[in-house]
């Protein structure tokens, strides 16, 4: 472990997730407007800070030993009990207390998705991306917390492995609304990650039923939280268990929706495609964000090198990898908003297309999931 205090006071700024807790806490004591607080704090004051702190266009030293990033790596560590306390615990003392109305308590809960979606979600994608078992482990736990425990299959052996195809169902089309695409990855995901697994069994000559199957540990730990949800608070306990998963999985999703959105791969016929660039991923510099959301937004170097760890991410200029105009929390607005999101972005990526790939001439058939054109073929 670094003693290094200039490396500690260099790691802080990534604990911002948790200012979370007292504001969640606000909220389950006194109601009213004090349920504002943690989604205001995770979309709106996230984004007064990226005006206020800029961008951060500096790249660490990708070899900085393992030992260096201790206070980095603790807070993904210990985000696991801070995301159960604050399900269960506000779960337990709502239910005791008995004092918020019902229209509170789908705020609060509304609240409570938002930080497991934003942090919890977020903090699992790194551990799940590491070797160590026990940060695999906290992954899986956090990913089970809210209902979505395919994600893990799903993101390793689909999204990493064919981003930017057609094989992808989480790389957002052209001009797709984030309300169609949220809708066609619930649908398609879970599917998709079976198929998955199914098919590295079938390698090993397992069927896909076999007990080694990571969705029966999926269905197992996702049955004993709704068991105890079920325990501490009853049918409207477990109601709200279900809410806030499936608003954390919503914001997960428009992350995905915007990390991806009209980015494609070239192909290269046969069924190939070219290798995964900085170019195949939005990419956003902005600091406060970043510090949130230990630097996901720094997504174009995430595809590019997978097994980094968050606190080496590197970012990219714009001659290298596309550009959002804002960080996620603000992104995550426009997103919502089909019209307006395409009217920010699409400009963006008919820009990109242009710059990338000026050889395609043809880009119409990709809106339905097909393969670009490229010009001068039949």
């Amino acid at each position: 472990m670094s003693k290094d205090p200039a490396r500690l006071a260099s790691a802080l700024p990534f604990w911002l997730s948790l200012v979370f807790v007292p504001l969640i806490a606000a909220g389950a004591n006194w109601g009213g407007w004090w349920l504002a607080l943690a989604p205001l704090y995770g979309l709106g004051m996230i984004t007064l800070l990226d005006y206020i702190a800029g961008l951060n266009l500096e790249n660490p030293d990708t070899e900085t030993p393992l030992t260096e990033l201790f206070w980095y790596r603790l807070i993904t560590l210990i985000w696991l009990p801070v995301q159960l306390v604050l399900i269960f615990g506000t779960l337990w003392w709502v239910n005791t207390s008995g004092h918020l109305a019902v229209h509170e308590l789908v705020f609060l809960f509304y609240g409570i998705g938002v930080a497991s979606g934003a942090v919890g979600i977020v903090y699992a994608h790194e551990l799940l991306h590491q070797k160590n078992p026990i940060e695999r482990w906290l992954g899986d736990l956090l990913l089970a917390s809210v209902l979505y425990s395919h994600f893990r299959s799903e993101h390793l052996q689909v999204h990493h492995r064919y981003v930017g195809t057609p094989r992808d169902p989480v790389t957002a089309r052209y001009n797709e609304g984030f309300w169609r695409f949220f809708l066609r990855v619930l649908v398609s995901c879970p599917g998709s990650a079976w198929r998955a697994e199914g098919a590295m069994l079938k390698r090993k000559g397992l069927s896909s039923w076999h007990l080694s199957n990571p969705f029966w540990l999926y269905a197992a730990l996702q049955a004993g939280f709704l068991a105890l949800a079920f325990w501490i608070g009853g049918w409207a306990g477990l109601a709200l268990f279900v809410w806030q998963a499936f608003v954390a999985v919503l914001h997960l999703e428009i992350t995905n929706y915007i990390e991806h959105y009209g980015l494609t791969r070239k192909h290269l016929g046969e069924g190939r495609y070219e290798h995964v660039l900085p170019r195949h991923s939005w990419n956003a510099a902005h600091r406060a964000s970043n510090w949130l959301l230990i630097n996901l937004q720094r997504h174009s170097d995430h595809h590019y090198k997978p097994d980094r760890r968050f606190p080496l991410l590197q970012t990219y200029s714009r001659e290298e990898a596309p550009q959002l105009p804002l960080g996620y929390p603000a992104m995550v607005l426009l997103a919502v908003v089909p019209p307006l999101w395409r009217r920010v972005m699409n400009p963006r990526v008919r820009a990109w297309r242009r710059q990338f790939y000026p050889e395609v001439s043809d880009w119409a058939p990709y809106k339905a999931g097909a393969t670009p054109i490229p010009r001068g073929a039949s």
